[in-house]
C-alpha cells in the first residue's frame, strides 16, 4: 500500500512517516515545492500540512497551508484517497462535539482565523467531487518530538529547566490530549478504509491545567504561578464514539503519558 505524507517534516507528519516505514509500507514524503505531487500516483494521501501555535503571527501562511495547497492537491493530483487533518478546535463554540454537529465561528475574533481556515479546508474536501476524501479532526497531540513552543512541551521545559511555570489560563482550564502513538496507528486506517467522511481523533477525556501542574510539581518540585486575571478556557469533551465503534479505538491514558514525558525530560536534563 502506498502512502503520501504531505507536511512530512512536522511533528505529526514525521511521526506518521516513521510508523508507516517501520510497518513496511511504501511511504512517499515530498519536500516543499516538489511538483512531482501533480505528476505521479500518490496512493493514500494524508494531508498534514498546517500551522499550530504560530498561526496568530502568520495568518496568510495559515490560510495557504490549510486551504491554498489543499485546493491544488484536490484539483490536480492523482490519488486513491485523501485524508485532511483538521482540528477539534473547531468545536470551541459548538453545542456538542458529535462529528455531524453544526459549528459556530466568529470572523471578528482573530483566534477564529485558525478555525475558519480548517473549516474551509473541510468544506473544500466535501465540495471537491473527489472520491474517498475524508477528514480527521485531531485534538492536542502529545508525545516525544512535539514542538517545544507548543503548550505542554513548553510547560515541561519550564518545569524541568527553570523550576517554575507561568500559566496564562486558569487552573480549571481544560482540553483533550491524545497520544501521538494512537494517532499514527489510527490515521492510516481512516485514510485507507474509513466508512465515514469525518472522524474525531481524540482521547475523549479532558485534562485540566491543575492535573498537569500536579504531575509537574510532584516530579520536578517546580513552583507555578497563574497570571493575574487568567481566563478559564474549557474546551468541550470530544465525542469519540465513531472511532471506537468502527476501529475499536482505545485511547492511551493521557495523564500517564504526560507523567512519562515529564520523567523522560527530567532524565535527559541530568
Amino acid at each position: 500500500m502506498r502512502f503520501t505524507i504531505l507536511g512530512g517534516s512536522g511533528f505529526i507528519g514525521s511521526s506518521l512517516t516513521n510508523y508507516l516505514r517501520k510497518s513496511g509500507e511504501d511511504c512517499f514524503v515530498p519536500g516543499r515545492d516538489d511538483r512531482s505531487v501533480f505528476e505521479q500516483e500518490l496512493g493514500h494521501v494524508i494531508y498534514c500540512v498546517g500551522l499550530t501555535s504560530d498561526f496568530r503571527r502568520r495568518p496568510f501562511d495559515t490560510v495557504r497551508a490549510h486551504v491554498g495547497f489543499l485546493a491544488d492537491i484536490l484539483e490536480k493530483s492523482n490519488f486513491e484517497s485523501l485524508l485532511f487533518l483538521s482540528s477539534t478546535r473547531v468545536y470551541w463554540r459548538a453545542q456538542n462535539t458529535d462529528e455531524d454537529a453544526p459549528l459556530v465561528v466568529d470572523p471578528s475574533e482573530p483566534d477564529d482565523l485558525y478555525n475558519l481556515s480548517k473549516i474551509t479546508g473541510e468544506s473544500l474536501c466535501r465540495a471537491s467531487g473527489r472520491r474517498n476524501v475524508r477528514i480527521a479532526r485531531l485534538s492536542n497531540v502529545i508525545g516525544g518530538g512535539a514542538r517545544s513552543d507548543d503548550f505542554l512541551p513548553s510547560l515541561i521545559e519550564d518545569a524541568v529547566v527553570r523550576g517554575r511555570i507561568m500559566l496564562q489560563t486558569s487552573l480549571n482550564s481544560a482540553k483533550d490530549y491524545v497520544a501521538i502513538s494512537d494517532v499514527v496507528r489510527l490515521l492510516p486506517q481512516i485514510a485507507s478504509a474509513g466508512a465515514n467522511r469525518l472522524y474525531n481523533v481524540a482521547s475523549g477525556t479532558n485534562l485540566t491545567n491543575h492535573d498537569l501542574v500536579e504531575v509537574l510539581s510532584r516530579i520536578c518540585g517546580c513552583h507555578f504561578l497563574v497570571a493575574e486575571n487568567a481566563p478559564e478556557i474549557r474546551f468541550p469533551q470530544i465525542q469519540i464514539r465513531r472511532i471506537r465503534e468502527e476501529f475499536g479505538f482505545n485511547a492511551t491514558d493521557a495523564l500517564q503519558l504526560v507523567e512519562k514525558l515529564v520523567r523522560g525530560r527530567t532524565l535527559r536534563s541530568g
